[in-house]
C-alpha cells in the first residue's frame, strides 16, 4: 500500500511502520569482505536484501532494474493512472541524475523544453514527484533557515530510499560518489529516527565595491530527534584549507552548542578541532559501534 493509501483506510486505526532497505551496518554484517570494498558496493548496490545476497555485477543489476520496472512503476502506473510512460520516466531520470542538488518543478520544466522540445504542466511534474514519494522511491527534504528558524519553500532537494535502485535506474552510469554518500548519510539518519532538513545559513557580507549583499551558505543537513540535534556536512575530503575552510564556514555563523560534525570519506577517528567542530570518517559515523 502507499502511504496515502495507508491513511485513508485505516483513518487513525493503525500506526504505520516504516521498514526501510539494509543500513551499512546490517550490510556489512552480510558483507564477505574489508570494510573500504563494503563501502563501495554499499553505495552502488544498496541495501536491498537480494541485491545484497547477489554475488555477481550482473545478477545485483538484474534484480534492482526488475525490482524498480516491476514493482515500483507498475505500482505507481496502476495506482495513478499515468498515460505518458516516457514523461514519468523521464522525469524519475532527472531526479535520479540530480541527488543531492537543489530541484523544482520550473527546473524539470525548463529541462524538458531545452532536451526533449516539449513542454510538461508543473501540476503534471508535481503529480508524477508526488507518487514517487508515496512509493517510497524518493524523498524530499525542505531547507531551514536556521537564524531566521523558519522553512524555505523551494527549490528542495530529492534523495532515493536505495541506492542501488537510484544506480540502476540510471544503468549504472553515473556514479558520482560525492552524491551517493551524500545519499547514504540522508537515509543513514532516516533509519536512525531523525527528522532531516537542508540547513542555510543567510549572512550578510560586503563585495568588492563596498556595497552589502546577502548570501545563503548551505549545511547539508540538521537531523533533529527530540532534544538532540545534529549539523552535519558531507566532503569526500578536507585535506585542501581552502575546502576546509568552506566546509566549516556555515557552522561558525552558528549560536548554539549543537554538534557540528564534518563527514570524509573512508575511516577516520573522530577528531575535535579549536572551534568545536568534529570531522570523522563516514565509515565510523555509520558504524558506531565500532
Amino acid at each position: 500500500m502507499l502511504s496515502s493509501d495507508i491513511l485513508t483506510e485505516f483513518r487513525g486505526r493503525g500506526d504505520e511502520v516504516r521498514i526501510y532497505p539494509f543500513n551499512f551496518a546490517e550490510f556489512m554484517s552480510a558483507y564477505d569482505g574489508d570494510v573500504y570494498d563494503g563501502w563501495q558496493e554499499y553505495l552502488e548496490y544498496g541495501g536491498m536484501p537480494l541485491a545484497v545476497l547477489s554475488k555477481s555485477h550482473e545478477a545485483k543489476s538484474r534484480y534492482l532494474k526488475n525490482l524498480f520496472e516491476e514493482t515500483y512503476i507498475k505500482d505507481v502506473l496502476e495506482r495513478k493512472h499515468f498515460t505518458n510512460v516516457d514523461n514519468l520516466n523521464d522525469v524519475l531520470n532527472i531526479l535520479a541524475s540530480s541527488v543531492g542538488s537543489l530541484t523544482n518543478v520550473q527546473n524539470i520544466q525548463n529541462t524538458f523544453k531545452t532536451v526533449k522540445k516539449e513542454g510538461v504542466s508543473a501540476i503534471t511534474i508535481s503529480n508524477y514527484i508526488k507518487a514517487f514519494t508515496e512509493s517510497f522511491i524518493i524523498e524530499g527534504t525542505n531547507r531551514y533557515d536556521v537564524k531566521g528558524r523558519k522553512y524555505i519553500s523551494t527549490p528542495l532537494k530529492y534523495y532515493f530510499v536505495d541506492t542501488g535502485l537510484r544506480n540502476a535506474r540510471l544503468n549504472f552510469h553515473q556514479f558520482e560518489e560525492t552524491h551517493l554518500m551524500e545519499n547514504a548519510i540522508y537515509n543513514e539518519l532516516k533509519i536512525r529516527g531523525y527528522d532531516v532538513d537542508v540547513g542555510v545559513v543567510e549572512v550578510n557580507e560586503k563585495n568588492e565595491n563596498g556595497n552589502g549583499v546577502r548570501k545563503q551558505l548551505e549545511i547539508d543537513f540538521i537531523a533533529n530527534k527530540a532534544e538532540q540535534r545534529l549539523y552535519i556536512q558531507s566532503a569526500l575530503s578536507i585535506d585542501d584549507p581552502e575546502k576546509a575552510k568552506i566546509e566549516k564556514r556555515p557552522f561558525t555563523k552558528l549560536n548554539d552548542s549543537f554538534r557540528k560534525i564534518i563527514l570524509v570519506k573512508g575511516k577516520q577517528k573522530a577528531h575535535i578541532d579549536e572551534q568545536g567542530f568534529i570531522t570523522m570518517g563516514v565509515i565510523d559515523f555509520m558504524l558506531p559501534q565500532e
